[in-house]
């Protein structure tokens, strides 16, 4: 893939304070779209997710993953000197990104007062679990109990109605990192009118609580307390579930409209469901009962190949691996790979925004721990003495 002369976010500079999933996959699409990303990292440990296994060769899988296009400087922000250099970093900077507890910033006198004094058309977007405000904004939490909050688990259970785990990380990524990167790109095109920053409060609670929009309705327009397997979008419809097949794998049968349940049930031979696409309570479970039969008959992929002239939509379920090898996934490049100096030739997850004339792409490898402090604290006027002896005292 050729690299662009310049990205979408050509210009812009953020400082990545972040660990983890949420912080680390917003700013990876800012930096994908052509932004500098510096990541601000403890010294000695970094962010945690260097840690995670699987291990590559240093470096945890997930991290290589999440962290591409970024440069990396150790600062030790509880140190004077540390604040002070992240200070000076931050008056040449346009984005600040971090994912703290909120009032951590404020008690290392680095909260956003503090910088937009330093810098007035600073966007400073802080990721949390539950937001700035109200009673739960200083409660640890993780994306399942966001999502619980939200009332989103609830949404994923079995046909008897118990929530599941999902697998996904859904309030991490969906109502952190993308709503993060829609605000902040938002707060760049108001500064491009006004010059002025501005602060920007992302919950993960909130941003999984307005994915609620069709289940929403249930309960706001109806009354109706949607659950998960009991309600036609999730679970109780046969048109639109999941079949296990003969060899033990499964398969979506994902039909809404009443023509494509035509063409299904003429393709397998039971007309006589063409008429009741949406049964209610037993109904519905003796409907399940006869499709699961159905596909229980053959494998997974012999359903896939013979329902295909169908044109329905139906789909094998795949795990990882398989979705990995899909054919539609390669031919859309989201599968790539780069060099790196001490983990080899690593595979990379492609760019989910497809951008006509300001293309993303990679530049550049995820960083070693502390990769770029000789670069950017040298542009700050520091010289090889004066970093050596900030190594020495731990403030980087």
């Amino acid at each position: 893939m050729s690299i662009p002369a310049k990205g979408a976010l050509d210009g812009l500079r953020v400082l990545d304070l972040t660990r983890l999933l949420p912080g680390a996959f917003c700013t990876q699409l800012l930096a994908d779209m052509g932004a500098e990303v510096i990541k601000i990292e403890e010294p000695g440990r970094g962010d945690y997710n260097r840690e995670f296994v699987p291990i590559n060769v240093k470096e945890s899988g997930s991290f290589l993953l999440l962290n591409r296009n970024k440069k990396s400087v150790t600062l030790n922000l509880k140190s004077d000197e540390g604040k002070a250099l992240f200070l000076k970093l931050v008056a040449g900077a346009d984005i600040v990104v971090e994912g703290f507890r909120p009032g951590v910033m404020d008690r290392l006198n680095l909260g956003y007062d503090r910088l937009a004094a330093e810098n007035p058309g600073l966007i400073y977007c802080a990721i949390s679990g539950f937001g700035q405000t109200g009673p739960y904004r200083l409660m640890p939490g993780h994306d399942l109990n966001y999502l619980s909050l939200a009332g989103g688990a609830r949404l994923f259970a079995g046909r008897d109605g118990r929530p599941i785990v999902p697998g996904l990380s859904i309030a991490d990524v969906g109502g952190g990192s993308q709503m993060a990167a829609t605000g902040i790109l938002a707060a760049v095109i108001a500064r491009g009118r006004d010059g002025a920053g501005q602060f920007i409060d992302i919950s993960m609670t909130d941003g999984a609580f307005s994915w609620l929009a069709y289940h929403g309705a249930d309960w706001l327009f109806a009354g109706d307390n949607p659950r998960g397997g009991q309600r036609p979008f999730i679970g109780s419809a046969p048109c639109y579930n999941i079949y296990e097949c003969a060899d033990g794998g499964f398969v979506a049968l994902g039909i809404i409209e009443a023509h494509f349940w035509e063409r299904f049930c003429t393709a397998v031979g039971m007309e006589d469901l063409i008429a009741d696409q949406w049964p209610d309570d037993d109904a519905a479970e003796v409907q399940f009962n006869r499709l699961n039969a159905l596909f229980l008959t053959k494998p997974r992929d012999v359903w896939v190949a013979e329902l295909e002239p169908a044109d329905i939509p139906f789909s094998a379920v795949y795990d990882v691996g398989e979705a990995f090898d899909d054919p539609q996934l390669k031919a859309r490049d989201m599968m790539l790979s780069v060099d790196h100096p001490v983990e080899g030739t690593i595979p990379q997850l492609g760019f989910p925004i497809k951008l006509s004339g300001t293309p993303c792409a990679i530049t550049a490898p995820p960083p070693t721990l502390g990769q770029h402090n000789a670069e950017l604290l040298g542009d700050l006027g520091l010289d090889d003495a004066d970093i050596a002896r900030l190594a020495e005292t731990n403030v980087i």
